[in-house]
């Protein structure tokens, strides 16, 4: 059962429009608003707003659907990894190579390889930023579907709980605290694993 949490919109304490100062704050903004609207119109009600609360991070490791997308991402990750362990053991492996060879090698040769070890190097690293590109374009692509998904499932469970507004916990983010009872996170996961959309 969700909680409700209730949240006055306009109250019966706001500054009236009629003379005063005003400081600036959101009740000065709100009845500057209402002064400017006209002051004729009926009395301000009181209402209330329910708000609820997901976890995206546990979606994401709780159901089916994210762990298939945590899966995809890896298994791209894991093949653009072995491109650049191969390209990183051709780098080790030519200058190693070019090391060794250093003393014996003409100055003019030595410079050649030098030169060739310089291009390689940098293709390296043209072809290691292409394959980040392509991990990070992936992950919007797997990670955009499924958001959906989840966006889809949460505007309907909210909209069955009469929720004016769901945020997204997480750290670092704007929310740093909501009481458990209006987390909807449980009833997301259930039906995203159900299949529901």
């Amino acid at each position: 059962m969700t909680h409700l949490l209730r949240q006055p919109i306009l109250s019966r304490g706001a500054p009236s429009c009629v003379g005063g100062g005003w400081s600036l704050s959101v009740w000065g903004l709100v009845a500057l608003s209402l002064c400017v609207g006209g002051c004729a119109g009926p009395p301000p009600t009181q209402s209330t707003a329910r708000i609820g609360v997901i976890d995206g991070q546990r979606v994401l490791e709780e159901t089916k659907a994210g762990q298939a997308a945590k899966e995809s991402l890896n298994e791209f990750m894991k093949n653009r990894q072995a491109l650049i362990k191969l390209e990183e053991n051709e780098l080790k492996r030519m200058e190693s190579e070019l090391i060794k060879q250093a003393s014996v090698l003409s100055a003019n040769a030595r410079k050649a390889r030098e030169e060739k070890f310089r291009r390689r190097m940098l293709l390296y690293q043209q072809k290691t930023a292409e394959l980040n590109r392509e991990v990070q374009d992936k992950q919007r692509e797997v990670l955009g579907a499924f958001r959906e998904d989840v966006e889809r499932i949460v505007a309907q469970v909210a909209r069955e709980q009469g929720l004016a507004a769901v945020l997204e916990t997480g750290r670092g983010g704007p929310l740093v605290y909501s009481d458990a009872n209006i987390d909807i996170s449980d009833r997301v996961i259930q039906e995203l694993n159900r299949g529901i959309r």
